[in-house]
C-alpha cells in the first residue's frame, strides 16, 4: 500500500473520475467513497485497480456484526487495498469485519487493510457532546475508539491530524492513522472542522493523508498533487 497522499475521488460518475485521472502519468492512491461507489458499484474498483492505482474503499460500514462480516467478505473480492468501518459499531462488529475480510480474501493474496472511523473530521467537540451525548473531550473519544480498534486487531483508524500523535503513542507507530481534513494553508476548510496542512499532518503523526478538493477542484490538479506530495515527503 502506497504512502503517497490519498486523493478523494468525490465525483458523481466514473466518467468524471477517469477524466480527472487522465493527466496523471503515475499510479496513485485514490479513495472511492459512497457517492461514487453507489453510482458505479464494484466496477469502479476493478477499473481503478486495472489502471494500477491503490484503492481506499471508503464505505464506513456500521451495522450488526453478522451483516458487516458478510459484507466485508464480499468486498474482499474487489481487490481494494484499504477498507473501513465505524468504530462506534463496537469491538464485536470490528472483529466480524476483519474476519469477513480474511474469509473473502483469495488464498495466497493479502487481505485489504482495515481501519475504523473514530470521530469524523467534520465533527466538532461541541457537536459531539450535544448531539452524540459523548460527555468527554473529542481527543479522549478518538483515542478510546482507536484503542477499541486495536483490541479488535484492526490495522488502524481514521482520525484528525490533531489526535494522530497520541494514537501512535497508545497503539504503536505501525497502527495506521489516516487523516482527512487536509488543506493547503490558503485553502478553504469547506465542511471540515479539524484540518491541517500536509506538512503539519506529517509532523503531527499522520501515517497517511486524504486530500479531496485541494486537488480535485484545483485549476491544475496535477500541480496541486505534486505540491502536496512534496510537502508530505519533505517532512517525513
Amino acid at each position: 500500500m502506497k504512502n503517497s497522499p490519498i486523493i478523494a475521488l468525490d465525483f458523481a460518475s466514473a466518467g468524471d473520475a477517469y477524466q480527472f485521472l487522465t493527466p496523471f502519468e503515475q499510479s496513485l492512491f485514490v479513495k472511492v467513497g459512497m457517492e461514487l461507489y453507489l453510482q458505479e458499484g464494484p466496477s469502479i474498483v476493478y477499473k481503478l485497480k486495472e489502471m494500477g492505482h491503490d484503492v481506499f474503499l471508503d464505505l464506513k460500514l456500521h451495522d450488526i456484526p453478522n451483516t458487516v462480516g458478510h459484507a466485508m467478505k464480499g468486498l474482499a473480492r474487489l481487490g481494494a487495498d484499504l477498507v473501513n468501518v465505524h468504530a462506534a459499531g463496537g469491538v464485536a462488529m470490528m472483529i466480524a469485519a476483519r474476519e469477513g475480510l480474511d474469509a473473502g480474501t483469495a488464498a495466497g493474496s493479502k487481505r485489504p487493510s482495515i481501519i475504523a472511523v473514530t470521530q469524523l473530521t467534520s465533527t466538532s467537540e461541541l457537536q459531539m457532546q450535544q448531539e452524540q451525548l459523548v460527555q468527554t473531550t473529542i481527543d479522549a473519544s478518538v483515542v478510546h475508539y482507536a484503542e477499541l480498534a486495536k483490541t479488535a486487531a484492526l490495522d488502524g483508524v481514521v482520525c484528525s491530524v490533531l489526535e494522530a500523535k497520541k494514537i501512535a503513542s497508545v497503539c504503536g507507530e505501525e497502527f495506521l492513522r489516516v487523516t482527512p481534513g487536509i488543506r493547503l494553508a490558503e485553502g478553504e476548510a469547506h465542511d471540515q472542522v479539524r484540518v491541517a496542512t500536509p506538512a503539519n499532518a506529517r509532523i503531527l503523526g499522520s501515517s497517511h493523508i486524504v486530500v479531496g478538493r485541494a486537488i480535485t477542484k484545483a485549476n491544475d490538479p496535477v500541480q496541486a498533487y505534486e505540491t502536496i506530495l512534496k510537502m508530505w515527503e519533505e517532512n517525513a
